[in-house]
C-alpha cells in the first residue's frame, strides 16, 4: 500500500495512519476524562458516547484502513502469540514494523473491553437498562478492567521499546519508525 511506500532520507518509514494515531490518543483522552468524572454524569456519558463512536470506526478502520491498521496485519494466532511471548522471554523476540503478536492481541482485548465498556454505559441510562444491576456492574466491571489492560500495554511499549531499539510513543505521535531496528542484534522486517 501507499502508506508502506513512503520512506524518507532519514530511514523513517510511515506506519501508523493519521486515523490510527487520532483514534490512540482521543481514546487515552476520553477514556482518563471518563474515568476520572464518574461524578459528573453530563462529562462522564459524553466522553463515553464519544469512545464509543470511535471504537465503531476503529473496527471498521481495521478492515478498510491503511495496511498496519487492518485487523489481518495485526491479529495473532494462538500459536503465534504464544511463540512470540516465549521469544520475549528469551530476548529474541523479532522487530515488527507494525503491532508485533503481543500488541496485536493486546489491542483486541483493548477494543473489546472499551465497546463492553461503553455499550453497557450507554445501556444503563436507557428506559429499559436504567437502574439494572447487571447492566451496571457489567459497566463497572469492564471500565475497571481497563486499568490493568492498560498497565499490560504500557509494559508491553517500554519492553518492546527497550529490546528493538526505538521510541513506540514517539512513532505513535508522528506516525513513523526506521525501516530498521536500533539493535544489531534482533531480525528486522
Amino acid at each position: 500500500m501507499a502508506e508502506v511506500a513512503f520512506q524518507g532520507r532519514d530511514g523513517l518509514i510511515r506506519v501508523w495512519d493519521p486515523f490510527v494515531r487520532i483514534f490512540h490518543w482521543s481514546t487515552v483522552g476520553l477514556v482518563t476524562l471518563a474515568f476520572f468524572t464518574d461524578d459528573d454524569r453530563a462529562v462522564h456519558d459524553t466522553a463515553g458516547y464519544v469512545v464509543l463512536v470511535l471504537v465503531l470506526a476503529r473496527i471498521i478502520w481495521g478492515f478498510v484502513g491503511s495496511e498496519h491498521a487492518r485487523f489481518r496485519d495485526f491479529v495473532p494466532s494462538p500459536r503465534k502469540l504464544v511463540r512470540y511471548l516465549a521469544d520475549i522471554g528469551s530476548c529474541s523476540a523479532r522487530r515488527h514494523l507494525g503491532h508485533n503478536p503481543a500488541g496485536g492481541a493486546m489491542i483486541v482485548m483493548l477494543l473489546i473491553t472499551l465497546l463492553v465498556t461503553a455499550v453497557s454505559g450507554w445501556l444503563s441510562e436507557t428506559d429499559a437498562f436504567f437502574g439494572v444491576p447487571w447492566v451496571s456492574h457489567l459497566h463497572h466491571r469492564a471500565a475497571h478492567l481497563l486499568l490493568p489492560l492498560v498497565g499490560l500495554h504500557l509494559l508491553g511499549v517500554i519492553v518492546s521499546s527497550r529490546m528493538h531499539g526505538e521510541n513506540l510513543v514517539l512513532a505513535m505521535i508522528t506516525g513513523c519508525k526506521r525501516r530498521r531496528s536500533g539493535r544489531s542484534g534482533g531480525s528486522q522486517m
